[in-house]
């Protein structure tokens, strides 16, 4: 069993970078990075982490608000994304950015509003 899941979360952990790469090549293009910090196959969820030029640019939080939306819809095994761009300790609180979305809460209330579209 331990074998299967661990081949499971190889190949979900292969699909959510591929994600990444084919949707948001400007990350790297830019100078950014994005890698994936934890992956919670059982619960559905995945940590992404925004580090280099993403953790000081002003369009960051259209980038993460657009993985998060992309990627529930892409791969049907995640149901929510959590990602940081790696200033603040964590992005909650403190002197860093803490981006915020509408509908994050609230899960599925906001079906039709996906929120700011990042401009790529």
């Amino acid at each position: 069993m331990s074998t299967d899941a661990a081949s499971g979360d190889d190949d979900l952990k292969e699909r959510v970078t591929n994600f990444l790469r084919r949707n948001f090549p400007q990350i790297q293009m830019h100078g950014g990075s994005a890698a994936i910090q934890n992956l919670d196959r059982e619960n559905g969820e995945v940590t992404i982490m925004l580090g280099g030029a993403c953790s000081g640019c002003g369009i960051s939080p259209m980038t993460i608000q657009a993985i998060k939306s992309r990627m529930v819809k892409e791969i049907p095994e995640i149901e929510m994304v959590h990602a940081e761009t790696g200033m603040g300790g964590g992005g909650h609180g403190g002197d860093g950015m803490a981006p915020s979305f509408p509908g994050e809460e609230s899960g599925e209330d906001r079906d039709g509003d996906e929120g700011p579209q990042a401009p790529f």
